[in-house]
């Protein structure tokens, strides 16, 4: 009753607070060119949680800061992550991006790639406007990991590291640091001391690694729940772990056969099918979320740490309602 309690003020915040993140974005957006402008608001109008700018708001609000200037530095991360979509669709030629056809085949591949580059542009020139040179390095940081960690996924699929700790190595550049950077920057403009920092920091990382590795179990859910083909990491060729867990069930010659075709993207349709049939029916998706746990709970100590010895508001529990929407979101 509690936690479906606290899920439930969890909705009504996000709620509240959604259409200020929202009038920041349409604002920021508006001053882009109109080419560009016109693949942002594509992106950004899709849809989506939120869930980045909304921890940079409940973190400054935790620390107890107060003034409004928080939702464009707030907005800045969800252009970051509306850039990085629409790079990443470019990249894995995907068809569509929540339930809506992907912004290349509607703008061109070129026009997209170049808009999401505008995004990013425009995202570190209002970080840079807060005249804080340690907002700028965050951000700046962030990039750098974001991309280092989608070259070490190409890398993988290329099959020179596979395994599970490669996957872990990618997700933590690719997704998480992200999130990392959405609540150190709240941090950050709250004022907080170094030790509130390091846990600020600390919860978004750890937020972030179980955020991706319950996405990728999400990827076996009917395309009707999540607006997201089934099996697109099958088609990419990306082992993430229900397919490690997958190919764990199998004899070794057979793994072997299915890890070589899955890197190597040449498994057919019929093959892809029976792979997320059997996904799903020997449960390898829902035993993956389980992989996660150990990071939510890292999350909740780094949470406590950050609230004690403070006076702490509703954000305090809202933080933790996060931990528990990470782990059983459907979509």
């Amino acid at each position: 009753m509690m936690s479906s309690a606290m899920n439930i003020k969890l909705a009504a915040y996000i709620r509240s607070e959604q259409p200020r993140i929202d009038a920041a974005l349409d604002s920021i957006a508006a001053q882009l060119p109109l080419s560009a402008r016109r693949v942002a608001e594509h992106i950004l109008h899709a849809g989506g949680k939120r869930l980045r700018p909304l921890l940079t708001v409940l973190t400054a609000r935790l620390l107890g800061y107060k003034a409004d200037d928080i939702f464009p530095l707030a907005a800045t991360m969800e252009m970051v992550h509306a850039a990085t979509l629409l790079h990443d669709d470019v990249i894995d030629n995907a068809n569509s991006r929540r339930g809506q056809p992907a912004a290349h085949h509607k703008f061109g591949a070129t026009r997209t790639i170049l808009a999401g580059d505008a995004l990013l542009a425009r995202a570190s020139r209002i970080v840079a406007g807060y005249n804080d040179p340690r907002l700028t390095c965050c951000l700046a940081a962030a990039l750098e990991e974001t991309a280092t960690g989608q070259i070490l996924e190409l890398d993988r699929q290329d099959g020179t590291r596979p395994d599970l700790d490669s996957y872990f190595a990618v997700i933590r550049g690719k997704t998480a640091w992200m999130l990392r950077a959405c609540c150190e920057l709240g941090a950050l403009r709250a004022g907080a001391d170094e030790a509130a920092l390091a846990a600020a920091a600390e919860y978004g990382l750890q937020i972030g690694m179980a955020f991706q590795i319950v996405d990728d179990a999400l990827d076996f859910a009917p395309a009707g729940r999540t607006g997201k083909p089934v099996g697109g990491d099958l088609r990419e060729g990306n082992l993430t772990p229900p397919l490690h867990l997958y190919a764990q069930s199998l004899l070794e010659t057979e793994r072997q056969d299915f890890v070589r075709s899955c890197l190597g993207r040449t498994l057919g349709a019929e093959e892809m099918d029976r792979v997320v049939a059997a996904v799903r029916h020997g449960g390898f998706d829902q035993a993956a979320r389980g992989m996660a746990d150990p990071y939510l709970d890292a999350a909740r100590a780094a949470l406590d740490q950050l609230a004690a010895d403070r006076v702490t508001g509703p954000e305090h529990a809202l933080l933790k309602a996060v931990i528990r929407y990470v782990r059983d979101r459907k979509l």
